[in-house]
């Protein structure tokens, strides 16, 4: 941003940033600037087109220009603005949370077309980071008691401001699904959901440096995905009422095995695909 203050305008900004962002091999650096200029300007990225000649103000290039170098190395976006949308919540996210995934949004939608009546039911998110999978639920159906556990008490405070901001009420706490007995729950819930750490560390040079870089690798990364797995599904089908149901997301590579995991004489167990028509989700109801 080398350019005298007078000659930058939305479009010679984003003209720019883009290509900045291209050389230093940010993924989608026109989108990257997008999100940032519409941040600091305060209004939505689409009408970022229709103010191309607006000039930018000394005291909004002031505001930019640290955004501009976080995202330069390789910091996520949604850690910069501090928040991001996921279905019909704005979700705040630091680096004590994963970022919610359009996979995980299509995890809630599912779980919400099953059990689309009012009816109040229990449900309970394991491994809930930001609170964004419960909030969503909540925001949908305001007469089901919703709760969420997870092992960072950093995280549970960002899932309590993140329901506060809502104006939802879910009930977080600690609790660590691999020594299930600390676990503070109900033994006859509806719905159980979760979407725990599924990518091995042997997987972890692959990633995108936003993502191995920045983001809570306790959140991301479990080598003995069976032993995570098989804690979650023994705890549901204890703490689940009969035909209550698990939610699971889960690495597209071990869907099979993870299926294996359920005793099918005590469940009803398939998995579902992505909108990528990658094997993502099961959906298994107790027997």
């Amino acid at each position: 941003m080398s350019r005298k203050v007078e000659e930058w305008t939305v479009l010679s900004m984003l003209e720019w940033a883009t290509d900045f962002f291209e050389n230093k091999n940010i993924p989608d650096p026109r989108h990257s600037i997008e999100w940032l200029l519409a941040d600091t300007l305060d209004i939505k990225r689409l009408d970022l087109y229709l103010k191309y000649d607006r000039p930018l103000s000394p005291q909004e290039l002031d505001a930019l220009r640290p955004m501009v170098k976080r995202r330069a190395q390789h910091e996520p976006l949604q850690y910069i603005v501090g928040f991001t949308d996921f279905m019909n919540a704005r979700i705040s996210v630091n680096e004590n949370v994963l970022i919610p995934r359009i996979e995980t949004e299509q995890l809630v939608e599912i779980l919400l077309d099953n059990h689309g009546s009012r009816q109040a039911l229990s449900l309970l998110d394991i491994g809930t980071g930001s609170g964004c999978i419960p909030i969503a639920i909540k925001m949908e159906q305001p007469d089901w008691n919703v709760s969420g556990i997870d092992i960072s008490e950093d995280a549970l405070t960002v899932a309590r401001k993140n329901a506060t901001q809502n104006d939802v009420s879910v009930n977080f706490s600690l609790g660590d699904i691999l020594t299930p007995s600390g676990i503070n729950a109900t033994e006859s819930l509806d719905i159980i959901v979760s979407n725990p750490p599924y990518i091995k560390s042997e997987e972890k040079d692959m990633l995108e440096p936003q993502v191995k870089e920045y983001e809570p690798s306790e959140a991301l990364f479990f080598d003995d995905l069976q032993k995570m797995y098989k804690s979650i599904i023994n705890f549901a089908y204890q703490h689940l009422s009969p035909n209550g149901y698990l939610y699971l997301e889960l690495h597209e590579k071990y869907s099979d095995e993870i299926l294996d995991l359920f005793d099918t004489q005590k469940w009803s167990a398939r998995v579902e695909k992505d909108y990528d028509q990658k094997p993502r989700f099961i959906v298994a109801n107790r027997n």
